[in-house]
């Protein structure tokens, strides 16, 4: 079997963050980059959604990022009871 290398430059926080993940799951950073690579060629495409979001959304998550108009629960049941007001 040959071997090819990839070399990457990330945002080393970026990097920290992926890999406390990766740990958690028991997968080395090669591990899930070859997994995300074998489900591009499975998929023939990424396995996920790329979208650019709408304006109204944009402007919601930026507001979401800023903390304007968020409301938290303290549990699922008061989320669910907030939704029958």
């Amino acid at each position: 079997m040959k071997t090819a290398v990839l070399h990457t430059r990330i945002d080393p926080k970026l990097k920290t963050q992926a890999e406390t993940v990766f740990e958690k799951i028991g997968l080395s950073s090669s591990d899930a980059i070859r997994i995300f690579y074998k489900q591009v060629v499975l998929r023939k495409g990424l396995p996920f959604d790329v979208s650019i979001p709408n304006k109204e959304t944009a402007e919601t998550l930026a507001k979401s990022r800023r903390g304007e108009d968020v409301e938290t629960f303290d549990s699922l049941d008061e989320l669910f009871e907030s939704w029958e007001k």
